[in-house]
């Protein structure tokens, strides 16, 4: 899909400078900055939520189906790596 977007002429030039450099089109820049954008203005979710989608609420004896720590721990810090962006 294409889209036009007009910048100011300073801001153009610093994209195309900033695009020579990294050796990246424009249309990558700018995908990951709005990607970028859009993810920091989702909302937070609950503990809860983030409890439900690693499986730790839901399970029987309100525990993970295998119980094992280290698993617990896996999921807990793949969570809050997912979260801020270092999956």
């Amino acid at each position: 899909m294409t889209t036009t977007v007009r910048i100011p002429h300073r801001l153009e030039q610093t994209l195309a400078q900033y695009c020579v450099e990294t050796r990246r089109s424009k249309s990558e820049v700018i995908i990951e900055l709005l990607e970028q954008r859009f993810a920091a203005a989702e909302p937070e979710r609950t503990p809860y939520e983030l409890a439900c989608e690693t499986g730790f609420i839901g399970a029987f004896d309100g525990r993970p189906e295998d119980g094992a720590k280290s698993d617990i721990k896996a999921k807990v810090r793949a969570a809050v790596a997912k979260k801020h962006g270092r999956a």
